[in-house]
Order: structure tokens, then sequence, then C-alpha cells
């Protein structure tokens, strides 16, 4: 298979999309039960310095439903080789990777296994474990979590409307909550259950010793699936690496407070 065919190939299994100038790229990679409609706010502030590299994790969005796999993607593993893949097929080095949620450490252990593809990386919102361990809090027991995934096995519907305001964290502005909610609901409930597994009990803590590309992380303010104290372990594990803490509350500031994570994001690049 030639390159142009393998680049057309990626191109269709991930539905990329790329707009903006410039030599560099920026990959914007989204999180659980989400497409990259999710950065649609974000994203365009970056064109007149990037090229702006939108994608779908296949599962996703307009991805290729048929190129999941099921054992491939049991880990975050899966979804790293894909991002590899993606930058090496379309000719990207040294990008600014921007992982929302799971793709904050889908972007460490990409960069992990290839750095040379990796300039710097923008984490929003990681966690490495999301289940407390001893002293290490994630936010979760154990048993919560398998009660969430529990709930999500047996009513994918009512758990999207359930979870999805909570997750949002800005119940004042209930539209923002409608949106994911929808955006959970348009996931194939098979592929949406198994991907939940492979996140929530996912441990990707031994991950972060060894990085090596700069790492910007933000954190949020009242976000239920990663609070501050994760924030600040990934922080503290990350040497060198810088920690804003943003005004922004809940889980997805792309959506709800978009110019302060642009801001955040541009004064790291």
């Amino acid at each position: 298979m030639s390159i142009g065919e393998l680049t057309v190939t990626v191109v269709k299994k991930h539905n990329v999309h790329i707009s903006g100038s410039g030599s560099q790229h920026m990959v914007f990679a989204h999180g659980f039960g989400c497409d990259q409609n999710m950065w649609r706010l974000v994203a365009p502030a970056f064109e007149n310095r990037f090229k702006v590299v939108l994608f779908d994790h296949v599962g996703a969005g307009a991805s290729d439903l048929a190129a999941y796999d099921f054992e491939r993607y049991s880990s975050l593993e899966g979804y790293a080789d894909d991002v590899i893949a993606l930058c090496r097929d379309m000719g990207i080095n040294d990008c600014v990777f921007v992982g929302h949620s799971v793709s904050a450490m889908v972007g460490v252990l990409a960069a992990k296994r290839a750095p040379e593809l990796f300039a710097k990386l923008v984490l929003i919102g990681p966690s490495p474990r999301y289940t407390n361990d001893g002293d290490y809090v994630g936010g979760f027991s154990e048993a919560q979590i398998e009660e969430l995934l529990e709930f999500l096995d047996s009513n994918h519907m009512g758990w999207s409307e359930a979870m999805a305001p909570t997750i949002m964290g800005n119940p004042d502005r209930p539209e923002l909550g409608h949106e994911l909610t929808n955006s959970f609901c348009r996931t194939d409930p098979e592929i949406a259950k198994h991907f939940a597994r492979t996140t929530f009990l996912s441990d990707n803590r031994a991950d972060l010793d060894g990085l090596t590309v700069p790492v910007l992380i933000l954190q949020c303010a009242q976000d239920v699936i990663a609070p501050d104290v994760v924030g600040t372990y990934v922080h503290r594990n990350l040497p060198g690496s810088v920690l804003v803490n943003m005004q922004a509350t809940g889980h997805c500031p792309n959506l709800s407070a978009p110019e302060e994570t642009i801001a955040a994001i541009r004064a790291f690049v």
C-alpha cells in the first residue's frame, strides 16, 4: 500500500479534517462519548498559527465503525497506537497534541512511545486512574465505578441523561448538559459500554514516569471526573509540567469556557 493510500485510509478511518496554516500541526483528541465537534469553539482560534487536525477515535462520531476491534480497544494503548499511526501516515511531526479527558492519557502513552512526533502535550482534565487506591485519590471507589458501569450496561440512554449534566458541571447552563447528553446517546451502545470500561478501569500512573515532552495540565474547578487532587498528582509526577487551575467548572471547558481554554493553551504554545 502506498503512502497516499495509507493517508486516504487513515482519513476515512478517523474522519480526519485539517484546516489552518503554518508549518506545525496541532492535533485535537476528544474524550469519552464525544467527537471532534466538541472542539468547534476552541480549534479555530489556532488556525492562524497551526495546521489544525481534528479526528474521531474509532467508534466515535463519523469514524469507520467497522474498524472497531473490541480486543484492540480493551486498553488505552490501542487508541495511542491509532494516534501514532495517524501522525506517521499523514507526515505529522513535532505536533502540539491537545487531549481532553481520557485522551489526555492517550496522548501521554503515544508520546512515551513516539516522542519524536510530539513537541508539546496539553492535557485537559487528565486522570491516570479514576478509582482510589491506598493513598492515591482518583475520585471514585471501586464500588462506585462498578455501579456506574453496571448502570451504563443496563440502560445506555438513562445513563447518558443522568451522567452528562453531572459531568458537564454547569447546572446554570442546562443547554451544555443537553449537548453532552445528545453526544453520549449518539454513540453506539455496545462501543460506549466497552470504551467506558476501558476508560474507567484504566491505571496509567506508571506511564507518567519518563515522559520527556513538555506538558500543560488544565484543571477545572468542581470536576467530578478528574478532581483537583488528580490534577495535582499528574503535575507532581510530571517534572517540569505546567499546571493551570482554571476558573471554569466541570469536566468540559472546551464547551463551557472556550475563551479561558484558548488563552491557557496560547500562553503555553
